[in-house]
């Protein structure tokens, strides 16, 4: 009765059958928000104002359940670009500068995939899982993207005036402009520059906001000031971050693009800022539902129907194979791929996973979480967790490969999305059965991932 629900792959391929071989291919926008938080935009409930956003769920898909890749920066968009769960990749945590952590470049990315298809690929923004200059380290280019305007990690000082951003490779210095603007610029410059028999692109929008240090225009500061919202620089970074997603629709407009462009909404991961999560338990770092759970809106015209909901959980994780089947592009056949194709789900019809959606976090409590259908499994490691640096350290690698949960909560996330009460000791049966899908899932997680004691050896953050 409580048997998690796997699906063979051969069924797994009938469901999300590409579409028909002669439309054009799609092309295809990842617009991602960092740290933005389950309750930060319009159409989740929030008081800040983003029409741009709120119009992409109006005319496509908004999910109600849908989830980052991990409660953290990096290892999210490890999850996002491969398909597979953050620290099978070898990412367990955020990247700081110079560490010897990065995605290994044998991963296969959706930007790899779809360039070796045919299709352009432009990375604007935050990358955060290599270094962008150093010679020990993979550069975007060698994961699959022609052409790129990034910073490594956060726009610094601030979103104002950034100072390290690289375009193909090569510094800029100080750029006058807020991060979203500029990146949203460089984004519409490359769109625009492109022949109008071009092929297809996939552009890869990683904005900074609303991440510390946040900066924002005085117009808005002073317009949610004036509103009396409590963290008005806060909402004013959002509500700009929202009007240049909306330069970037126009543009798509302008040009009949957006007909035949597949439009994707998310964040990395839940926020730093309390109140953010909306009605949801913790925020950024942790494995709670605030710390995971984030927006998620698809539009794609003709195929997604305009306005609808859907209470399927899903994530970036599925990213991957859901682009592949829309694209008729093979995901890779020779590696585990945990995500799933939505493709299902934008017909109204259920998910029938390979794989639960999971997260692994090391440095928090609880240290584990794992979701099929309506319910979650959280799992405590160490409770309270032992003081450990931001960063990954050499002395966490044993306890990544070798630590076991051995205290389990449960929850009914439809009917309990504040995860308020756990229903372990009356879900016996239920609890049996997910505690020993979790268990074997992290097992096979932690045996595949990275070992990089050697490489972090001594690290000190400069």
């Amino acid at each position: 009765m409580f048997r998690l629900r796997y699906t063979p792959l051969f069924l797994l391929a009938v469901l999300a059958a590409p579409p028909s071989p002669a439309e054009a291919p799609p092309n295809i926008l990842i617009l991602f928000a960092d740290d933005l938080g389950y309750g930060d935009i319009g159409c989740y409930g929030s008081a800040i104002k983003t029409p741009n956003v709120d119009r992409l769920a109006a005319e496509g898909m908004r999910f109600t359940d849908f989830y980052a890749g991990h409660p953290n920066c990096s290892a999210s968009r490890a999850a996002l670009l491969t398909g597979r769960i953050a620290p099978r990749t070898g990412v367990y945590s955020y990247i700081p500068p110079d560490h010897g952590m990065h995605l290994p470049p044998d991963e296969i990315t959706l930007a790899r995939l779809l360039k070796n298809a045919g299709y352009a690929t432009g990375l604007f923004g935050k990358w955060h899982l290599s270094a962008l200059d150093g010679p020990s380290q993979p550069a975007p280019a060698a994961y699959g993207f022609d052409y790129t305007f990034c910073t490594r990690n956060n726009a610094e000082p601030s979103h104002r005036n950034p100072d390290n951003f690289y375009r193909n490779g090569e510094p800029l210095g100080v750029l006058e402009g807020y991060s979203c603007d500029l990146v949203a610029a460089e984004a519409i410059r490359w769109l625009e520059g492109r022949a109008p028999d071009a092929p297809p692109f996939l552009a890869y929008v990683a904005f900074h906001e609303p991440h510390q240090k946040i900066a924002s225009p005085p117009d808005l500061v002073a317009e949610y000031r004036a509103a009396g919202h409590e963290h008005p620089e806060y909402a004013a970074n959002i509500a700009n971050l929202d009007r240049a997603i909306g330069r970037i629709l126009d543009t798509l407009d302008h040009f009949g693009a957006a007909a035949n462009t597949v439009v994707v909404f998310a964040s990395d991961n839940g926020p730093w800022r309390e109140g953010s999560q909306g009605p949801l338990r913790g925020k950024k770092s942790d494995v709670w539902e605030g710390g995971i759970r984030v927006p998620g809106v698809f539009r794609w015209p003709g195929h997604i129907p305009a306005g609808a909901t859907s209470g399927e959980p899903a994530g970036v994780v599925d990213l991957l194979p859901t682009l592949c089947a829309i694209t008729g592009v093979e995901p890779p056949a020779d590696r585990r791929i945990d995500g799933t194709s939505l493709l299902p789900a934008f017909q109204g019809q259920p998910l029938q996973r390979q794989t639960p959606l999971f997260w692994f976090f090391y440095r928090t409590s609880p240290q584990i979480a794992l979701r099929d259908g309506d319910w979650g499994i959280v799992g405590f490691i160490d409770d309270p967790v032992p003081q450990r640096t931001h960063w990954l350290a050499a002395e966490d690698m044993p306890f990544i490969k070798t630590a076991v949960p051995a205290r389990f909560e449960l929850y009914n996330l439809r009917q309990d999305i504040g995860q308020r009460h756990d229903l372990a000791s009356s879900e016996p049966d239920r609890l049996e059965a997910m505690r020993r899908a979790l268990l074997g899932l992290h097992r096979e997680v932690v045996e595949e991932g990275d070992d990089w004691t050697e490489a972090i050896r001594g690290y000190t953050r400069p």
